[in-house]
């Protein structure tokens, strides 16, 4: 039965009168619901909302033209009618369309909750493959998504989608899909190694460790040898420096880090300063997250950032130590260090010279750099910022 035909049919059933605009909304709801026609049913919602608020119902969906003091409630009335509607859509398996309306008012958490029960099937269909898409380059969940690709379309692919997305990522979200890949590039060397061991000395340890596999074992490396995709394991390597020392993923990334500093000189990339020496600066990084040689890691940078002539890459080199130098509770010998090269930074949706000073409890440090820069403004934060004495009287 035609929609029309149905509504009508409803409307006769109820004796409703065509002057009845609250029987003929309610009517209208009903058929949509009853045939699942949701998209629709959404305009439906707000043209009910705009009668209540005695607006014009042409153009239910529509923000705009909307009297001032009627924008609060219309908004509120919109967010809820989304959120039904989302949810219908998710009631009824259709994620996407659910995610048209949850990403509208900024509410992700229903999709992605029901993104993280999708089985994921031993041949990926077109089904799937929309649940790959919509978690993964709608960004409804780039977690989910990269596992969904790793699962179905192997390391390279994944490896190649997270570089590209690492920008959209929140830091939660790096940290979350840079474990992923540590843990299976790991059981994947892991398993490479031990297979190879194994042809020469057959009895092994339950699970050794990649640390344990190539302890002394130089003729693992020998002639160029290598056991797992080099650039898979140049890329995650470098995934690793979004860890936070408790993940448990992190002594994984020391172990593979140990592993490529091996590796014929051919096959280690040089990557952006301070990680030209890839393996080796990687190494002291990862180490001091973990709380290992901390010192030698703070000085390892500080002597690259002395030593280098170019003036851009100088700046670089101060990113990487304030970035670790917060994260090892090492800030103020961080911004000792940086602050020629980062005081005059201040990005509104990033890096601010002046706010890590304040939030280290440095203003003695940022009054000096603002006297020194003749900056007023970082000046004024300074003497904002302090607090003030106690009132003696």
């Amino acid at each position: 039965m035609s929609q029309v035909a149905a509504f009508r049919k409803v409307l006769e059933s109820d004796g409703v009168q065509a002057v009845d605009p609250d029987a003929v909304l309610k009517a209208l709801e009903s058929v949509l619901l009853e045939q699942k026609d949701f998209h629709r049913l959404f305009d439906a919602k707000l043209m009910q909302v705009r009668r209540a608020l005695q607006l014009p119902v042409t153009r239910p969906t529509s923000l705009a033209n909307i009297p001032r003091e009627k924008e609060v409630a219309f908004r509120d009335a919109y967010m809820q009618a989304a959120r039904e509607v989302g949810q219908l859509f998710l009631d009824n398996g259709q994620l996407a369309d659910a995610w048209a309306y949850f990403r509208t008012i900024g509410e992700p958490e229903p999709v992605r909750a029901a993104l993280e029960k999708v089985a994921i099937p031993r041949e990926p269909d077109a089904a799937f493959d929309e649940m790959l898409n919509l978690a993964l380059y709608e960004g409804a969940h780039h977690v989910r998504g990269l596992h969904f690709l790793l699962k179905t379309h192997g390391t390279c692919n994944t490896v190649t989608a997270m570089g590209q997305l690492m920008p959209q990522m929140t830091a939660d979200e790096r940290r979350q899909a840079a474990a992923m890949m540590v843990k299976h590039l790991y059981a994947d060397l892991q398993h490479s190694l031990r297979r190879e061991v194994e042809t020469r000395h057959p009895v092994l340890t339950a699970k050794p460790s990649i640390r344990e596999l190539i302890a002394s074992r130089e003729w693992l490396f020998e002639n160029g040898n290598y056991h797992i995709d080099v650039s898979h394991l140049h890329a995650t390597v470098g995934f690793a420096r979004h860890l936070k020392t408790e993940d448990p993923e992190l002594p994984l990334a020391i172990e593979l880090c140990e592993y490529g500093s091996r590796l014929a000189e051919q096959l280690r990339y040089p990557a952006d300063v301070p990680f030209d020496d890839y393996y080796t600066a990687h190494l002291h990084f990862l180490n001091a997250l973990a709380g290992n040689h901390v010192d030698a890691a703070m000085q390892y940078f500080l002597d690259r950032l002395q030593n280098e002539p170019d003036e851009p890459d100088k700046k670089l080199i101060a990113f990487v130590i304030v970035d670790l130098g917060q994260r090892i509770e090492r800030m103020d010998q961080a911004l000792e260090a940086t602050a020629e090269f980062l005081s005059r930074l201040e990005d509104p949706n990033g890096f601010s010279f002046n706010e890590a000073c304040v939030k280290a409890g440095r203003q003695d440090l940022l009054k000096q750099i603002a006297e020194k820069n003749d900056d007023v403004l970082a000046l004024a934060t300074t003497l904002l910022a302090t607090p003030s004495p106690p009132d003696q009287t």
